[in-house]
């Protein structure tokens, strides 16, 4: 099936709230992933719906449900061959934090092994993490439970987009950064089903937003790196 004859479906976008990429601000829709996604269906004219919930929902529809992509996921070799991918949407560095006060002095991996750290179930990080070899993983079914943790002192440790790690500190919660962890490459991952077509007319879509500056136009706005 081509492109066009696809514009008489519906593509179902999912995300979840995570700023800058995808979020909810006095009940509007924004971010650098969103603003991107919108602006390639509005460019291709195909009817989509953007969905925000829990990650492991939002990942989990994507790979498993037709005609259904999930934004803004981090392109990782545990998620080669699982998905479509048109990107990069953004870049960002994942970073290792604490509790501030904790007492808690890491300054690569290896030191942090020795602590326990947590993330959301089914986000990259907690391949990252994995792939690291760390040893004491803590899985919370959202976001916002890790950082609580986190803050009660139940884990050590947790990674998270440093651009994100800055939005939380200037909420007033009191965490630390400890080490860079790894740079990584955000993207639209696409369910197997959707039709090489439409993920290049998607693809080219992205292209041309990169190629007139309005991508980095729309990093710039959210303080994030362009990507390279």
């Amino acid at each position: 099936m081509t492109a066009t004859a696809m514009a008489q479906n519906s593509i179902v976008f999912t995300t979840e709230d995570y700023p800058p990429y995808n979020f909810r601000e006095n009940g509007v829709d924004k971010g650098v992933g969103y603003e991107q996604v919108v602006m390639i269906m509005k460019d291709l004219s195909i009817p989509y719906t953007i969905e925000m919930m829990p990650w492991a929902r939002a990942i989990a529809m994507a790979e498993t449900e037709p005609m259904t992509c999930v934004f803004t996921a981090a392109h990782i070799p545990e998620r080669e061959g699982r998905f479509k991918w048109v990107e990069p949407l953004a870049i960002d560095r994942n970073i290792i934090m604490s509790r501030k006060g904790s007492g808690i002095q890491v300054r690569n991996v290896e030191d942090a092994r020795k602590y326990i750290v947590g993330t959301q179930r089914d986000d990259y990080t907690q391949a990252l993490l994995e792939r690291h070899g760390f040893p004491r993983i803590d899985l919370a079914s959202n976001l916002d439970l890790t950082i609580k943790k986190l803050e009660s002192d139940r884990i050590d440790l947790m990674p998270v987009s440093e651009k994100f790690y800055h939005k939380l500190v200037a909420e007033g919660h009191p965490l630390e950064q400890q080490f860079v962890l790894t740079e990584q490459k955000f993207a639209i991952a696409c369910n197997k089903s959707l039709p090489d077509d439409l993920i290049v007319q998607m693809q080219q879509a992205l292209d041309r937003l990169i190629a007139d500056g309005t991508q980095a136009r729309i990093s710039r706005e959210y303080g994030l790196l362009q990507p390279q």
